[in-house]
């Protein structure tokens, strides 16, 4: 049986869907990433459409948290006529995961010498990191 490349020697780069990136800003509060698809000589690739990324930061009790949603746009307009709707359902899709964490927090079996859930670790100042 033929050993499967592990770590290092199984990275790959998929050149089939590269993409220059640029950044679009107010300056305040918005930021919207226009990804353009282009080709591995560096050429745009007008088969595959422009993507944008809405990126900002929202203050809370515990601190600044970076939010970044896709936006689905054909153009930059758009893209920010867009991006205060995207912002709320990405904030509604983090409450929700939220929620869920803590469900399934309460709902775990505490046996006496156990860990914490997996995917959280304390991080300084009492806050939780997810992993």
């Amino acid at each position: 049986m033929e050993k499967q490349p592990e770590g290092l020697d199984a990275f790959t780069i998929d050149t089939e869907n590269l993409y220059k990136e640029e950044s679009i800003t107010d300056l305040k509060a918005a930021t919207i990433r226009k990804m353009v698809p282009i080709k591995i000589d560096g050429s745009a690739d007008e088969k595959r459409p422009v993507k944008f990324i809405g990126d900002t930061t929202l203050m809370t009790q515990m601190g600044p948290i970076p939010v970044q949603f896709p936006i689905e746009a054909d153009n930059l307009e758009s893209a920010f006529e867009l991006f205060p709707e995207g912002i709320k359902t990405a904030v509604e899709k983090l409450n929700d995961r939220a929620k869920e964490m803590a469900r399934e927090e309460a709902s775990r079996i505490v046996v006496p010498g156990q860990q914490g859930p997996q995917n959280m670790s304390p991080a300084p100042g009492g806050k939780f990191r997810i992993d």
